[in-house]
């Protein structure tokens, strides 16, 4: 009998060590007395198989769990036995399954609420419909800061993102360093979320090159983050399964393409579900201009709006919410709610103004408009409305669907503040609201 109980240690000690990090806050059991089974669960890309497990009999049982997925993940239960498992790897566990059943779910930021939960029931016993959320929640502080959802106030205010556009990128190669970070970011006066972003910011970085340019994306995924990120660039023409795919904490890639198309392009993490990865932050622009360039302006400014689905304060983005509603609790230029209200967009009167303005969504259509102008310049997703066109026509808004870009060129007719608004007024209410002050502001001088 020891023979066998120290065979079958060894092997979990062995699990223990293939797994590519151990959250948990208790150790998996050695085996001491006989098992009365064998369970079998893997790990999909966010989901498990199968969900639920149904057994004959309460008692101990041996588990493997396999993570047949490309992103690591891992699995606690509701006893509070907890494994991590990197992607094509496998570890071996003992669990002792009461008459009520366990639960279980992964811990990493927004796996749960992306569908990865299971039970294992007795006798075909139907748990109750909170049991999977409740159960394992409040087992353990160690267990519960991976739930993402602590609570975290804050009074720090928010870094005015600049808006205006880098200049066009000299030569014709660019080599550009994007790193994926997991971290706190201030997305309205007071409010904080767990945001993942390119290089810390939200937007991430605008790019800004000319056709017939080549770019190489050197993507971080740094050891610290929790969870695998991508990245997919618009404009940017390669397979979907080779530059984009996912690499894990401690990885890193290169994605190289030429830009053959002028226009105003998306870039975002592609991860699944990406509907996450973009809501909570992960999106940029790329300007590609006309082989020959475009005219000469007096001020240039770069405007991407998006949306924000709050979870608890300080927590991660709410990916039901995001996922089920038309009501996000933001939405913004740049990243910040209001952030141009409080500091507004300062131009010349009568100055040559362009914009380059994206629509990253997810989900709300844009109608961009600026009160008080026509926009006498529009390129939308390769059509152009030109200025001095026959029939002398303009243009009042900009419709852009979620990743849908456009350049717009207005003048401002005196001095005074032009409201900077998605003309869907529901969303201005929520942050979708800015100032482009000519001049000094007042038109009375």
């Amino acid at each position: 009998m020891l023979k066998h109980i120290t065979l079958i240690s060894v092997v979990l000690l062995t699990a223990v060590l293939t797994a590519c990090q151990s959250t948990s806050p208790t150790q998996p059991k050695s085996v001491d007395s006989a098992t009365v089974g064998h369970l079998k669960i893997d790990m999909l890309e966010m989901s498990y198989a199968p969900p639920t497990l149904n057994v004959d009999h309460a008692g101990r049982y041996s588990v493997t769990i396999s993570n047949t997925s490309s992103v690591p993940h891992d699995i606690l239960f509701a006893n509070n036995v907890q494994l991590a498992i990197a992607p094509g790897k496998q570890a071996e566990t003992v669990l002792d399954v009461p008459e009520s059943g366990l639960t279980f779910f992964c811990t990493l930021p927004g796996h749960k609420d992306a569908g990865m939960v299971g039970a294992i029931t007795v006798n075909n016993q139907v748990l109750p419909a909170t049991k999977v959320q409740t159960d394992t929640d409040n087992k353990s502080v160690d267990a519960k800061k991976y739930i993402d959802n602590e609570v975290v106030s804050t009074s720090a205010d928010y870094i005015l993102h600049d808006p205006k556009a880098p200049p066009l990128q000299a030569g014709k190669v660019h080599d550009i360093r994007l790193i994926a970070e997991e971290k706190q970011n201030i997305v309205a006066k007071g409010v904080a979320q767990a945001l993942w972003t390119f290089n810390g910011q939200v937007p991430g970085p605008v790019l800004h090159v000319r056709v017939g340019d080549s770019v190489r994306v050197h993507l971080e995924n740094p050891i610290t983050n929790k969870l695998a990120h991508s990245v997919d660039f618009h404009a940017s023409q390669v397979a979907w399964n080779d530059e984009m795919t996912s690499i894990n904490p401690g990885e890193s890639k290169l994605y190289e393409w030429r830009a053959d198309y002028a226009g105003v392009w998306m870039y975002h993490c592609g991860s699944n579900p990406a509907l996450h990865h973009i809501a909570s932050g992960m999106y940029g622009m790329v300007i590609v201009e006309p082989r020959e360039g475009l005219p000469k302006v007096d001020h240039e400014f770069a405007i991407v709006q998006s949306e924000f689905y709050l979870g608890k304060a300080g927590g991660i983005t709410d990916l039901h919410k995001a996922g089920a509603t038309h009501g996000p609790d933001y939405v913004v230029f740049n990243g910040v709610a209001f952030q141009y209200k409080d500091h507004p967009i300062e131009v010349g009167t009568g100055k040559k103004v362009r914009m380059y303005v994206l629509n990253a969504g997810p989900n709300e259509d844009s109608s961009f408009h600026i009160v008080g102008t026509i926009f006498n310049r529009v390129i939308k997703e390769g059509m152009e409305l030109v200025p001095e066109n026959k029939g002398h026509y303009g243009a009042q808004a900009v419709d852009l669907a979620p990743a849908q870009g456009a350049i717009i060129e207005f003048s401002t007719a005196e001095d005074g503040l032009y409201p900077m608004v998605t003309h869907a007024f529901n969303f201005v209410g929520k942050g979708a609201l800015g100032l482009i002050k000519s001049g000094d502001g007042d038109p009375k001088n």
